[in-house]
């Protein structure tokens, strides 16, 4: 019995994946949408930048700016 369920629980998982595959097809993608005016791309420079420097430079600020709010009130 337990076979059963399991084999039913796999063939209906498998057709469910199958669908939702077969309804999201990134050829979909191919088509531009009214409306759609991508810029200009960007350097690899603006990139990290971006991506890698902007959240690092937030980092660095928040932990610093909790560092002096700890130093300020002193360990107790």
């Amino acid at each position: 019995m337990d076979k059963r369920n399991a084999l039913r629980a796999g063939a209906v998982s498998a057709a469910a994946t199958l669908m939702m595959l077969l309804m999201s097809s990134p050829a979909m993608a191919l088509i531009r949408d009214d409306g759609d005016d991508p810029g200009q791309g960007l350097t690899v420079a603006q990139t990290l930048g971006l991506f890698v420097g902007i959240p690092v430079l937030s980092f660095v600020v928040i932990a610093g700016l909790c560092m002096l709010s700890a130093r300020r009130h002193g360990s107790k």
